[in-house]
């Protein structure tokens, strides 16, 4: 964390690994850094929540683990297992050698090589390290209870070998989609950020640097009917990687502007739900493709659309 003494230069480093960001996540995630809390990042899909992680991952030089979470996970998944099979292979080694000592015995299969470390183990244990608590909303009730305990010390108790303690604690992403609310006690360990969808120019700026033979005025466009998909009440709207995936598809086939035949069909790029192509067709694809937001039709080729505008919030990778 050498060098990381405001959030002004942590934006900085972030811009540099291709993660546009907002004086308001890179505070946040500055003070989580330099403070030692989890930082507990809320908002759509598609926002850039787990890209800020891996790309604090690659500025502090540390490991990325990942606890991807989901329904019915628990404790010993999360945290570690024992290696029943090489355990047994051991007991039957020691067997043909006429070992008799159970206790000696015992004591060898709950040695720490036969111990199977899972994220949280694995992020006590590293220094430096970057842990990612991915969609903890997915996670059980009585898994987000355990996690905080987890998160107050940095503490894991296994009966076999004793208590395992972290050196430094590791930098926490915990990140939610909002699928259902997370309890107030876990958000109040963390610093909390909500990220919104990037605004037009930011968008057009991470389509040019990531797509950089997409035309400009195509950029505008994508990112003009980008805005209205996610303002037409669909099941699912578009985040960024849907919108890189639509430029990238127009792209590829040669648009240099999106008009309604392409639109029509390259949607399965940007829209991943029947009911959602079928209301934008029903809509119109015209209605689509009207004017970009804040423009009389977006930029013309040769403008510099999202080099000048002020940032919107949250934060996008666009590389």
């Amino acid at each position: 964390m050498a060098g990381l003494d405001s959030p002004g230069t942590l934006a900085e480093l972030l811009d540099h690994h291709d993660y546009l960001t907002d004086d308001g996540l890179a505070t946040a995630a500055f003070l989580a850094v330099r403070m030692g809390r989890p930082l507990f990042l809320e908002g759509e899909a598609g926002v850039g929540k787990t890209e800020l992680a891996k790309t604090l991952s690659a500025i502090l030089g540390a490991p990325l683990i990942r606890l991807q979470c989901y329904e019915g996970l628990d404790a010993a998944q999360a945290l570690y297992d024992w290696d029943f099979a090489r355990q047994l292979l051991h007991l039957k080694a020691a067997e043909a050698t006429g070992a008799t000592d159970a206790r000696a015995l015992e004591g060898e299969i709950y040695d720490r090589r036969f111990l199977i470390a899972r994220p949280l183990l694995k992020a006590v244990e590293t220094q430096p390290s970057v842990l990612l608590v991915d969609e903890i909303d997915r996670a059980d009730d009585e898994f987000e209870a355990f996690l905080l305990e987890v998160l107050s010390d940095f503490t894991i108790s296994i009966p076999e070998l004793g208590t395992i303690r972290a050196e430094s604690p590791p930098v926490v992403v915990v990140t939610s989609n909002r699928t259902r609310e997370v309890h107030d006690a876990l958000k109040r360990r963390c610093i909390y950020h909500w990220l919104e969808h990037p605004d037009f120019d930011r968008e057009v700026a991470i389509l040019l640097r990531r797509l950089p033979g997409c035309a400009e005025r195509l950029a505008a466009e994508v990112a003009g009917a980008a805005a209205r998909l996610r303002a037409a009440g669909l099941v699912k709207p578009p985040g960024v990687a849907e919108t890189l995936d639509w430029a990238r598809a127009l792209t590829t086939l040669g648009a240099v502007r999106l008009d309604p035949e392409l639109a029509a069909v390259t949607l399965g790029a940007v829209l991943k739900y029947r009911e959602d192509q079928d209301a934008v067709r029903t809509q119109g694809l015209r209605t689509l493709l009207g004017a970009a937001p804040g423009s009389t039709g977006g930029p013309t080729p040769g403008s510099t659309a999202g080099s000048t505008a002020d940032p919107a919030p949250g934060g996008t990778r666009h590389a």
